[in-house]
């Protein structure tokens, strides 16, 4: 894990990867609590045995905001910021969902510090890029710019 004293210490990891992730399981009940959460039951996520006869997965797939939403738990593994008052998640510039995640597979996350700007009130908006890796894959299943707002 990388860690920096404070937010304006990651401008000295511009243009550089800062790590990677240890790997997370995402298995049918992740499934289908996010879609529970979501209301999105769309049968490709939700519906084992149709999922397995038409799918070339032959099983579910994980939804791709699913897939979104575990930068946040895994990008806390790959670096820390010790003296900083908060931090925001700002959003992203650009998401792509550029290949599946099959229930039972495994992922982690891949991430680099495109570029560090100085914000109102002692912080840093970070914006960098996210990879999400599909254990297996040579096709990652996620690519997003990211932006996140840390205060000293």
């Amino acid at each position: 894990m990388m860690t920096v004293a404070y937010p304006q210490d990651l401008k000295d990891h511009v243009g550089k990867e800062i790590g990677v992730s240890s790997w997370v399981t995402v298995d049918q009940e992740m499934i289908d609590k996010f879609a529970d959460a979501t209301g999105d039951h769309q049968w490709i996520h939700v519906d084992v045995e149709r999922a397995t006869r038409e799918l070339p997965t032959e099983g579910t797939i994980a939804h791709g905001y699913l897939t979104l939403s575990l930068i946040p738990r895994l990008a806390s593994e790959i670096m820390t910021v010790e003296n900083r008052s908060r931090g925001i998640n700002y959003g992203s510039n650009k998401v792509r969902f550029t290949g599946m995640v099959p229930a039972g597979s495994r992922v982690r996350l891949r991430q680099k510090i495109d570029a560090v700007e100085d914000v109102k009130g002692d912080g840093v908006r970070v914006i960098s890029t996210c990879t999400m890796e599909v254990e297996g894959s040579d096709r990652p299943a996620l690519v997003a710019e990211t932006i996140g707002i840390s205060y000293r």
